[in-house]
């Protein structure tokens, strides 16, 4: 099972960078500095060679409970499996995010992807090399339940995919689409600085884990 759907969307991350760039331009807006496009994108790379070491092992310690242990037989075929796939991978990304946040191991690998001193598509790179010793416990309880491995493989990297775009200053409040799904103008709130937001909007695609359990803002 190879799925690697990041980085296969690596050239589409790469145009849209430089459609936001051409667009802060004509509305005369510095939405890029070159000195922090790089170390966004360094950070990015160094994420990306290091789950291509560690990937195979952590899918196959899901692999493995899955086919010791797991609960229920789902087939991968049945698109509900899928919708759930989608919904309690995101669910256990608000936590590991919630974690990131609250504990301080977590933090000190995590606070790289909050040091830029910008706001835009290039940040969404800006990934910590060493949150992957520990994100994937958090995922494990789906292999219990007997998600298939080839669909928390797609969701989790479809969850990733959907959380490039929300790093964007150029996209303002959508509205109606707000009250369910992670938006531009939540994850802004979630990397100010301001006291009043710090800790907020962990969401990942839906925002209604934040607004269940408190953390929205």
């Amino acid at each position: 099972m190879d799925i690697n759907i990041i980085g296969v969307a690596v050239p589409v991350f790469m145009f849209m960078i430089v459609a936001e760039w051409c667009v802060g331009r004509l509305q005369g807006r510095q939405i890029y500095r070159l000195n922090d496009a790089i170390s966004d994108l360094t950070c990015g790379m160094g994420d990306q060679l290091i789950g291509l070491l560690m990937k195979g092992t952590l899918v196959g310690i899901y692999v493995g409970l899955y086919n010791l242990w797991h609960l229920f037989e789902w087939s991968s075929e049945s698109g509900w499996v899928w919708v759930f796939g989608l919904l309690s991978v995101d669910f256990c990304y608000y936590w590991y995010h919630r974690f990131s946040h609250r504990v301080n191991f977590a933090w000190a690998a995590h606070v790289v992807h909050h040091q830029s001193e910008e706001y835009n598509l290039a940040v969404a790179l800006r990934q910590p090399w060493f949150a992957q010793t520990f994100s994937w416990a958090f995922y494990l309880p789906l292999a219990l339940l007997g998600l298939p491995p080839v669909v928390y493989v797609t969701s989790f990297s479809l969850n990733l995919l959907y959380q490039f775009w929300i790093h964007t200053r150029i996209v303002g409040t959508l509205g109606p689409f707000g009250l369910v799904f992670n938006t531009p103008s939540h994850h802004r709130v979630h990397h100010g600085s301001n006291e009043k937001y710090l800790d907020k909007n962990y969401a990942g695609i839906l925002i209604v884990w934040d607004r269940l359990f408190g953390t929205f803002k």
